[in-house]
């Protein structure tokens, strides 16, 4: 589940980020040099009438400085 912390790092990171809504609901997290996220996230165009589509946001948090966005990736269905 996601914590405050993971809410707040993802809500952060993704601010500036235009055209296409994203919904957390379950994060990964691993420790390396700060914290590294993925985020399992619904998306969607933001645009009427679209649909919700699988995605994951990989985000890079440093022991020092500002979340940055490593990868934003849409899960293919099968």
């Amino acid at each position: 589940m996601l914590s405050a912390t993971d809410r707040a790092v993802f809500k952060e990171t993704m601010a500036g980020l235009a055209g296409v809504g994203y919904e957390p609901l379950v994060v990964r997290k691993q420790v390396v040099a700060g914290m590294n996220y993925e985020f399992f996230c619904n998306a969607r165009v933001v645009y009427p009438g679209t649909d919700w589509y699988p995605a994951t946001v990989l985000i890079h948090k440093p022991l020092q400085g500002n979340a940055v966005i490593k990868k934003i990736s849409k899960i293919a269905a099968h």
